[in-house]
């Protein structure tokens, strides 16, 4: 039987998925860099965010004996390590200060690690219910 998560952690799950997007969306909004920079890092935010919240729902679906194809399950591994992958490429390509570059990394891992942990809840939540 799955318990109910308790509303301190769905709270700071969804604290640290919002903090994380808002952050990194703040970051791009004062940035110095061109609009085409801006939607990209914008895009792999939200690649990112979708490819987590893939992968926990189909780790969790196989868990629960929920089918899941092998190609989608290795669709959503791939998706999220080419998300990091795209960050990682274009923080090291810019043309920004070091500290930044960090700021927009641990701003994306947060993002990406609170959207994982709301999932969770969701789901942890649904099936209690159930």
């Amino acid at each position: 039987m799955i318990q109910k998560p308790s509303g301190a952690f769905i709270a700071a799950s969804w604290i640290a998925v919002g903090a994380g997007i808002i952050g990194y969306i703040i970051g791009l909004w004062g940035a110095p860099m061109l609009a085409s920079e801006k939607g990209f890092y914008f895009t792999v935010l939200m690649f990112g965010l979708f490819a987590v919240v893939s992968v926990q729902k189909s780790v969790r679906d196989r868990i629960e004996g929920v089918p899941v194809t092998n190609l989608y399950y290795g669709i959503c591994w791939f998706a999220t390590i080419l998300s990091i992958s795209l960050l990682i490429i274009g923080l090291w390509n810019a043309t920004l200060p070091p500290s930044e570059k960090g700021y927009y990394a641990f701003a994306f891992l947060l993002a990406l690690f609170g959207a994982i942990a709301v999932q969770k809840n969701t789901r942890d939540s649904q099936m209690a219910t159930e």
